[in-house]
C-alpha cells in the first residue's frame, strides 16, 4: 500500500464531496482517511434479530422490524408540526413520528412501500411508538461488509441537520474499508503481534467498525487499546530515559550540618516512617548526577512541607539555592511563616516573593538573590518574572504543582544555566493509571501516612432541613474552644443556579452567630488582598471562631484549632475538591468533622459523590473514585498540567490492567535499546514521530 493513501483529503472518498468534508472536518476534526478510519464507534448493538410488531413492548431497549408502510399523515403546524406513519408486518401495527426533517422523510416513506426500521420504543397515549427512528429502504442496501453487530458513532446538531447520522459514517467507513482493507501497513512488529497474540492490524480496524461477532470485537478492541497505551508509555519512558543520558544535574553529596542540626535538635515532629522513606529517595536521587524530576504525593496533614524544607536544607548544604513556589499568596505566605518559625535557629536566609511584595522590598530580594544572600525563596509565580535571577539555583519545589501550568514551570528551569533539581508536590492524589501517563516520565513518591496523634475527619451529610441542629452543633464546638469553616460554591446569588451564595449565607450565619458572643469573618478571591488577609489573620490568631469563605481556602490554610469543616451546596463540588477541603480540619489532636450540606433534589451522580466521600477518608481511593465518575479529562487540574494527548479507544478509568501491560511492554524494549536506534526499533521510532509530533518535551521540568 502508498504509505501516503491514509493521509489523503477526506473529500476524495466516494459519498463524502468538499461539503460534506469541511462539514466532518469543523464538527469532527476529521481531515484524513486516517482520522476517519481511527474515529471509532461508542457502542455496537446486535442488529441480526428482528422483532415482530406483536413483540414490542414499551419497556424493549432498541428494537428492529420490517414492514410495509400502510398511511403517511402530516399533522399540525409551525413548531408543533409531525410526521406519522403506521407500518404493519401481518402481526400488528405501530405508529412512526418524527418532529423534524419532515420534508426528506416525507419525500423517502411512501404508503405500500416496505422499511427496515430501527428505533427505541416509547409509549405516549398508553400506545407504543417510535420516535424519529431509522428507516432503510431493503431494495436500496447498499452492498456493506457483513457485521454481526451495528456501530454507533457521535455526531453532532450541525451534522444531523445536514442529515449525517451515525448511520451514514457507518456508510463511509465501509467505503473507506472497501478501498483499503487488506492494504493497511502494520504498526507493530510480527514479533510483537504473534508474542502477544494480538489481531492483526487489519482485522483489528475492521471489526471495531464491523465487528463478525462479540468475540471478534473484544479481540479488536483489545489491539487498538493495547497499541494506543503501548505507544503512548514508549513516549513518556523514552524522554525519561533521554533525559536520564543527556541531562546532568548538580550532585548533591553532603549531608551538611543545616540538615544534621534540624534533625537532632528542630524536628517540630517526629518523621513517620513514610517520610523518612521518601527523604531517602530524594537524597539518592539528588546526589546521582542525575537531574532529579519527582512528584511527591500525600494527603492533605501527611507532612509534605516538612519534606520539602528538609529538601531545601540538603540544597543550601551543598552550596546552593532553593526555592518553592506556590499558587496562592495565601499558601506561599504560610509556608514562609512555616519555614521562618522551624528554621530561626538555623543560620538560613530565607525571603517571601509575592503580587503584594513593595517595590523596595521587592529590589531588596533581586539583590539578595542574585548575590547569593538569600539562601531560600518562597512566592507565587512572581517567581517566574524575568527579574527575578538566582545565583546558584539548585532546587526548585512546587506546591500543588497541578494549579500551574506547564510554561509557567519551565520558566523556573531556565532561572539555572544546568537544570535545577524539581520537586513537584500535590496535595490531591493521582490515581494509578493517571500518574502512569500524565506523569509518567517523573519518578514518584507517596507519604501514604499521616503524622502520630491525628485521628481520622468524621464525615455526614445533611439535608437543608437539619439546618438548627447543625447550628446547635457548630455552637457545641465554639463553647468547647474550636473554630469552624463554612464553605460556598458561589460569591453571590446566580440566577441560573439555585446554589447557597456566600453573601447570603454570611448575612444567615451571623444572624445565627451575633456579636458580641460570636465574630464571623468572610474571605473570598474577589476581595482585595489586604482585606483578605484581615479576614485570613482574624481567623488564624481565633479572634474569629466563625470563618465563611469560598473554596480560596481549598489549599493551605492551616488552623489546627478549626474541627468543623461545613460545605454548603456540596453537590456543586468535585470529588477532588471536597476531600480537599476536608483536609482543612483534622490537623491537630482533637476530634474533626466535614459536614456536607445538600438540598433533597440532587443527581445520581452528586449522591454517589456524596456517598464516597462520607465512606472513606483515603484519598488514592476517592482519586480512583473520581476519575470513574468524571473521566481523564475532566479530572481536576490535569488540564492546566498539560494533558498532552487525546485517548481515541482506551479508557483510563477501565483500561487500567491493559495500561500497566503496555508499560511493561515498553519498558522492556527500553532496558535493552534507551533510544530506539536499533534497526528492529525503527518501527517504533516512526509510529511515535507520526502519533506524538505535537507532545514537546517537557520532561525536564517534570
Amino acid at each position: 500500500m502508498q504509505a501516503d493513501i491514509l493521509d489523503r483529503d477526506i473529500k476524495f472518498l466516494p459519498g463524502m464531496g468538499p461539503k460534506r468534508s469541511e462539514l466532518f472536518n469543523k464538527e469532527l476534526d476529521i481531515k484524513t482517511f486516517r482520522d476517519l478510519l481511527y474515529y471509532f464507534p461508542y457502542k455496537h448493538v446486535d442488529r441480526t434479530r428482528f422483532y415482530k410488531i406483536s413483540q414490542v413492548s414499551g419497556d424493549l431497549p432498541y428494537i428492529q422490524l420490517e414492514g410495509l408502510i400502510k398511511r403517511v399523515e402530516l399533522a399540525g403546524s409551525g413548531r408543533n408540526k409531525r410526521l406519522t406513519a403506521i407500518i404493519s408486518d401481518g402481526t400488528g401495527n405501530l405508529e412512526l413520528v418524527w418532529f423534524r426533517g419532515l420534508r426528506w422523510i416525507n419525500d423517502l416513506v411512501k404508503p405500500g412501500k416496505n422499511f427496515i426500521v430501527y428505533g427505541k420504543p416509547t409509549i405516549f397515549n398508553n400506545k407504543v411508538n417510535l420516535v424519529h427512528p431509522e428507516m432503510e429502504d431493503p431494495d436500496k442496501q447498499e452492498k456493506t461488509i457483513n457485521a454481526a453487530l451495528q456501530s454507533f458513532y457521535n455526531t453532532s446538531e450541525k451534522l444531523k441537520n445536514s442529515f449525517i447520522t451515525s448511520r451514514v459514517i457507518s456508510k463511509l467507513q465501509n467505503k473507506l474499508l472497501n478501498l483499503i482493507y487488506g492494504k493497511i501497513e502494520e504498526s507493530l512488529p510480527g514479533e510483537l503481534i504473534n508474542r502477544l497474540g494480538l489481531l492483526n492490524i487489519n482485522d483489528a480496524l475492521l471489526n471495531i467498525h464491523f465487528p463478525q461477532g462479540t468475540g471478534e470485537l473484544k479481540k479488536a478492541e483489545a489491539r487498538l487499546k493495547f497499541e494506543e497505551l503501548f505507544y503512548l508509555q514508549l513516549k513518556i519512558l523514552r524522554q525519561k530515559t533521554g533525559r536520564n543520558h543527556k541531562i546532568k544535574g548538580f550532585v548533591f553529596t553532603r549531608v551538611g550540618e543545616l540538615l544534621n542540626s534540624f534533625y537532632h535538635n528542630h524536628l517540630p515532629f517526629e518523621l513517620t516512617s513514610a517520610q523518612k522513606r521518601v527523604l531517602r529517595e530524594i537524597r539518592k536521587d539528588m546526589g546521582s548526577g542525575k537531574q532529579m524530576n519527582r512528584l511527591l504525593q500525600g494527603d492533605v496533614g501527611s507532612g509534605k512541607t516538612l519534606v520539602a524544607v528538609m529538601s531545601m536544607l540538603i540544597a543550601v548544604d551543598n552550596g546552593y539555592q532553593a526555592c518553592l513556589m506556590a499558587p496562592t499568596e495565601i499558601l506561599a505566605s504560610q509556608h514562609y511563616s512555616t519555614l521562618s518559625k522551624i528554621l530561626k535557629e538555623l543560620p538560613v536566609t530565607t525571603g517571601l516573593l509575592t503580587g503584594s511584595t513593595r517595590k523596595k522590598a521587592r529590589k531588596i530580594l533581586h539583590e539578595q538573590l542574585k548575590s547569593g544572600e538569600l539562601d531560600m525563596l518562597i512566592g507565587t509565580h512572581a517567581l517566574i518574572e524575568e527579574v527575578v535571577q538566582f545565583k546558584k539555583l539548585g532546587l526548585v519545589v512546587i506546591d500543588e504543582q497541578h494549579r500551574f501550568g506547564v510554561a509557567q514551570r519551565a520558566r523556573m528551569w531556565k532561572k539555572s544555566n544546568n537544570p535545577p533539581h524539581m520537586l513537584v508536590m500535590t496535595a490531591t492524589p493521582i490515581p494509578r493509571t493517571l500518574a502512569m501517563t500524565v506523569y509518567g516520565d517523573l519518578e514518584i513518591s507517596v507519604i501514604d501516612e499521616l503524622p502520630p496523634g491525628r485521628k481520622s475527619i468524621l464525615t455526614a451529610h445533611y439535608f437543608d432541613t437539619k439546618r438548627e441542629r447543625l447550628f446547635g452543633f457548630i455552637r457545641k464546638q465554639i463553647a468547647l474552644g474550636r473554630q469552624i469553616y463554612i464553605v460556598y460554591p458561589l460569591i453571590s446569588e446566580s440566577e441560573k443556579m439555585d446554589y447557597k451564595d456566600l453573601e447570603d449565607g454570611y448575612e444567615s450565619i451571623s444572624r445565627a452567630f451575633p456579636p458580641p458572643d460570636y465574630v464571623v469573618a468572610i474571605v473570598h478571591g474577589k476581595m482585595k488582598q489586604d482585606v483578605k488577609e484581615i479576614g485570613m489573620q482574624q481567623f488564624i490568631s481565633g479572634t474569629a471562631q466563625i470563618l465563611v469563605a469560598t473554596t480560596v481556602i481549598e489549599v493551605g490554610v492551616d488552623v489546627p484549632n478549626a474541627t468543623v469543616m461545613v460545605i454548603e451546596s456540596a453537590e456543586r463540588f468535585g470529588l477532588s475538591q471536597l476531600h480537599q477541603l476536608r483536609g482543612r480540619v483534622g490537623r491537630g489532636a482533637e476530634q474533626s468533622y466535614c459536614i456536607l450540606m445538600t438540598s433533597h433534589k440532587i443527581s445520581n451522580e452528586a449522591r454517589q459523590r456524596i456517598k464516597t466521600l462520607t465512606g472513606t477518608t483515603d484519598g488514592f481511593e476517592i482519586a480512583e473514585a473520581d476519575l470513574k465518575l468524571r473521566g481523564p479529562g475532566d479530572m481536576e487540574g490535569t488540564m492546566q498540567s498539560g494533558f498532552p494527548f487525546e485517548l481515541k479507544i482506551a479508557n483510563l478509568a477501565r483500561d487500567n490492567k491493559i495500561l500497566e501491560y503496555a508499560r511493561q511492554q515498553a519498558m522492556s524494549i527500553l532496558d535493552r535499546d534507551p533510544l530506539l536506534e536499533k534497526p528492529e526499533n525503527i518501527m517504533f521510532s516512526q509510529q511515535l514521530e507520526r502519533l506524538h509530533p505535537e507532545i514537546e518535551d517537557w520532561s525536564k521540568i517534570s
